[in-house]
């Protein structure tokens, strides 16, 4: 059984421990990346923590969808272009010829 690491942070005047089978650098990397949206958003006037995590968490949700549509957006153009690389090579070379 691998064992977890903790790590503790503080974040909108909370303390916090998690246990994460990730490494504890990390789970550090991503308590910046929250620490950095909820500091864009209080510099927007919000102050309310609640409504600063629930913000960042929406913030943090888009970012991820937005980042595995242009994932899927660009399998699909590869796959289109590689589509079309085997067209032109079944002209030039039509797979009957390389059976032979």
């Amino acid at each position: 059984m691998t064992k977890g690491t903790r790590v503790e942070f503080e974040l909108l005047g909370q303390r916090f421990t998690v246990k994460s089978e990730a490494p504890a650098d990390y789970v550090r990397e991503l308590v910046a990346h929250v620490e950095r949206t909820v500091s864009e958003l209080r510099g927007e006037g919000n102050q309310d923590p609640v409504k600063l995590a629930v913000l960042a968490a929406l913030y943090i949700a888009d970012e991820l969808f937005r980042a595995r549509e242009a994932r899927s957006q660009e399998a699909g153009e590869a796959a289109r272009r590689v589509g079309v690389l085997v067209q032109l090579l079944d002209k030039v070379a039509p797979p009957s010829t390389l059976s032979a």
